[in-house]
């Protein structure tokens, strides 16, 4: 499940995808209710991109499932021969180890644990948070996501063992971002859907939402290994 595109990694990408989208939902949405180049709707709207951007950094930019040739440049500086930035040689090691791992590290206790912390006693920090357009996961589900990445790390042995936790981060923020956006769970700006039934309604499709994005991963995954057997 590990190795390139496998379940775990097409997993990766089918969540950040379904985020870019979502967030890209909000960002018009909020642009109605607000002036379109606020730093909220701004905000919005870059994590989208930015979320969008590391989905196909995931998968090559779809290199390996077209078959296409990397170029020149990243044969040579690229450490794996593939068609992406994360993966660019950066000394002894690439980019993605260097310094993405540690900014995603950083970012990861800021957001999930720091900020959340201190919002309790400080209420004006989630509202200035959610003021450029972003939120706080709720306490107890960040605890969960990292839990799931230190068992990962301390149990797992293999030299690809932390995707298992980027996949971890995919799924956690896939969830958390449609229970803030979408339903408003710990958000106090306005919600995606403003009826208390459609948003029970929408929680359980949701859930099967992701379920099916579990199975056409495994679809991904198995269709990939066949094509490399053949």
């Amino acid at each position: 499940m590990l190795a390139e595109d496998r379940l775990v990694e097409w997993m990766q990408f089918l969540c950040f995808a379904a985020i870019s989208v979502m967030l890209g939902m909000v960002a018009v949405e909020r642009a109605r209710r607000v002036p379109p180049w606020s730093l909220e709707v701004l905000g919005i709207a870059g994590l989208s991109l930015l979320v969008g951007l590391a989905a196909c950094e995931e998968i090559s930019w779809f290199q390996r499932v077209l078959g296409v040739e990397s170029s020149e440049f990243f044969r040579q500086h690229n450490r794996q021969a593939e068609t992406n930035l994360h993966n660019l040689a950066l000394g002894s090691g690439s980019l993605h180890k260097t310094i993405i791992l540690k900014l995603i590290f950083i970012t990861g206790i800021a957001h999930n644990l720091v900020l959340p912390l201190l919002a309790r006693s400080r209420p004006a920090i989630r509202r200035y948070v959610e003021s450029i357009g972003l939120y706080l996961p709720p306490l107890p589900v960040a605890a969960i996501y990292l839990v799931l990445v230190i068992l990962s790390h301390v149990l797992i042995d293999h030299p690809r063992k932390g995707e298992l936790g980027e996949m971890f981060g995919a799924v956690h923020y896939l969830a958390t971002a449609f229970a803030a956006y979408m339903v408003g769970i710990g958000y106090d700006r306005p919600r995606m859907f403003e009826s208390d039934a459609d948003c029970r309604r929408l929680v359980v499709i949701f859930q099967a939402f992701v379920v099916f994005l579990l199975l056409v991963s495994w679809l991904l995954a198995a269709g990939t290994k066949l094509n490399i057997a053949l």
